[in-house]
């Protein structure tokens, strides 16, 4: 059988044969074992697809808890962002509408006091020439400052100047009772000609940016925080104020001929947009406490849709192998079947193959035995009729004619003899030359090979090889037969079959090619070299231990080797 280890056992004739070896199972050695390959192979396959997508599935799983915990930080910041921004929108509102307040404040104190009472005090004020106390070097913070203390004599000059009395009377009855806390005047100058905080007359604002500002016509505002204010009202604590620098514009012209300086309070209304603010926080906080919560839910039922799927695909795995499982069970039956088949289909062509050639081996001894005799016999007067042709006995006999054809007919005899011979079952070293010789010389016999000059080129010192005679045999008739079968080959226009014995390595070969008058080499039809006829060829080889291969222009039979075989003398 293909692939399976021969083991040697005896016959019922007592003869040693070759027979594939089996399992304990009963199986031939070497019979492929689907069902075991296909339940490694495939359970190995299913459990690493089953992992891949379990870890897949928990990739997924966690990419969706990233997300969801991304979004809900995106929402967290976006909420704080919008409240902030919401607080700084309300403050720029809250400032610039304090602002444009300012500036119409600004017109209708210019409108009531400037002209009247604020222009005409600027005009002394400015007499008053503020380089002196200008060209002091300042000196680091403290109440000794030199500069300082000259612009606070400067305050006290102006407001000694006339008018000053009715001018604060004048502001103090027009801010009366309103959101205005401080309302200062500055000249072109910077220099600070009126405060409703006294204090602050005759400080020098020249450098203050706000006052830049509105010395070059555009108003400039802040909001500040003053633990201690000085108001009309008198001191006050904790508010919240805007301050803002107004220019004074000449009447009928966009000229700036003053600033002033009006604070303001907007306590009140940063404590309204502050509990707005907070109410907008919490309302975040809800939110993102509700949305935090949402995103809990939403993971929680993902990762029960996933280990639903999970399940889901798990027993669907799980059937899908079972029923392919089931199939290549079933497979597995019919090729053990099968297997069967061709075992038992093996076993009855090697009984067959065992009883035709015992039966022909046995008509070859019969034939030899039974022509033998009357050989012998027909010898024997042929060689006792030439004596007495020789003493002038008979003169038209033809003994010579008679030992000539008992001799030919005596070597065919021989020739059967010999090949009946080398029909054994049982391994022995043989000399290679001698078994092709007999069986070229056996075939000479069939009428396929009439027209076909079988030629035998025997190799010297060629080494002994370890066969079963009877595989060999076989091996080597069905290749030669194979020869005379192409339609355009030695048995159909004659020709030559040339077999040759060399040695290559350790391995000795036997070359078999034709000669053809119209396609020499092998026949180009053997592609049959694939048929059943060569199944037997290839499993005969492989219990030999050898190989046959088909090439081009010939088959060759590789052997191993052994000793040298010594000439027969």
């Amino acid at each position: 059988m293909d692939g399976a280890e021969e083991v040697q056992m005896m016959d019922r004739r007592g003869r040693i044969s070759s027979r594939p070896a089996r399992s304990q199972a009963g199986e031939p050695v070497g019979h492929f074992r689907l069902m075991r390959y296909f339940t490694l192979a495939s359970l190995a396959a299913f459990v690493i697809v089953a992992v891949v997508l379990y870890f897949l599935q928990r990739g997924e799983i966690t990419f969706f808890s990233e997300v969801q915990r991304e979004q809900g930080e995106f929402f967290s910041r976006a909420q704080t962002d919008l409240a902030a921004k919401q607080d700084q929108a309300a403050r720029a509102s809250l400032l610039a509408l304090h602002e444009a307040g300012h500036v119409t404040l600004t017109r209708v104190v210019g409108n009531v006091l400037w002209d009247t009472h604020i222009a005409p005090f600027a005009a002394r004020a400015q007499a008053i020439s503020a380089a002196p106390c200008r060209s002091v070097p300042p000196s680091v913070a403290g109440s000794n400052d030199p500069r300082r203390a000259c612009f606070a004599e400067l305050g006290r000059t102006i407001m000694a100047l006339p008018g000053f009395a009715e001018l604060d009377a004048k502001a103090y009855e027009t801010m009366r009772a309103s959101s205005v806390f401080k309302i200062k005047v500055f000249d072109l100058r910077g220099i600070t000609i009126y405060s409703s905080e006294h204090a602050q007359i005759g400080e020098d604002k020249a450098d203050n940016q706000g006052w830049r500002s509105a010395a070059a016509g555009v108003p400039a505002s802040e909001m500040t925080h003053r633990e201690r204010f000085s108001a009309f009202e008198g001191v006050v604590e904790n508010r919240d104020l805007i301050s803002s620098y107004i220019p004074v514009r000449e009447r009928g012209s966009d000229r700036v001929i003053g600033v002033f300086e009006i604070y303001s309070d907007v306590t009140s209304f940063l404590g309204h947009i502050q509990a707005v603010s907070a109410e907008l926080g919490g309302l975040a906080r809800a939110n993102q406490t509700e949305l935090e919560r949402t995103l809990a839910q939403n993971e929680a039922k993902v990762r029960g849709s996933s280990e639903v799927f999970l399940l889901i695909v798990g027993g669907t795995l799980v059937v899908l192998y079972g029923a392919l499982w089931a199939i290549v069970r079933i497979g597995q039956r019919i090729i053990d079947a099968q297997a069967g088949a061709q075992e038992r289909a093996a076993e009855r062509e090697e009984r067959w193959h065992h009883e035709k050639m015992a039966a022909l081996a046995t008509m070859a001894a019969n034939v030899s035995h039974e022509v033998g005799n009357p050989l012998a016999t027909i010898s024997m007067l042929a060689q006792e009729i030439q004596l007495n042709k020789q003493r002038g006995g008979c003169e038209t006999c033809q003994p010579a004619l008679i030992l000539e054809q008992t001799r030919r007919i005596a070597g065919m005899t021989r020739q059967i003899s010999e090949f009946a011979a080398a029909r054994r079952e049982s391994r022995e070293l043989i000399d290679i030359n001698t078994m092709v010789k007999s069986v070229l010389d056996f075939l000479g016999f069939d009428r396929r090979f009439r027209s076909i000059r079988l030629e035998f080129k025997g190799g010297a010192d060629l080494p002994a090889v370890t066969v079963i005679p009877d595989y060999l045999n076989e091996v080597l008739m069905n290749l030669l037969q194979a020869c005379t079968e192409c339609p355009a080959g030695p048995g159909g226009k004659g020709g030559a079959i040339i077999v040759e014995t060399m040695t290559s390595g350790a391995e000795l070969l036997i070359r078999i090619s034709s000669e053809c008058k119209a396609y020499p080499g092998v026949c180009k039809d053997h592609e049959r070299f694939e048929d059943s006829r060569f199944d037997v060829v290839r499993r005969r080889m492989r219990s030999l231990g050898g190989r046959v291969t088909r090439e081009r222009s010939y088959y060759e039979i590789a052997l191993p080797a052994h000793a040298p075989v010594a000439p027969a003398s």
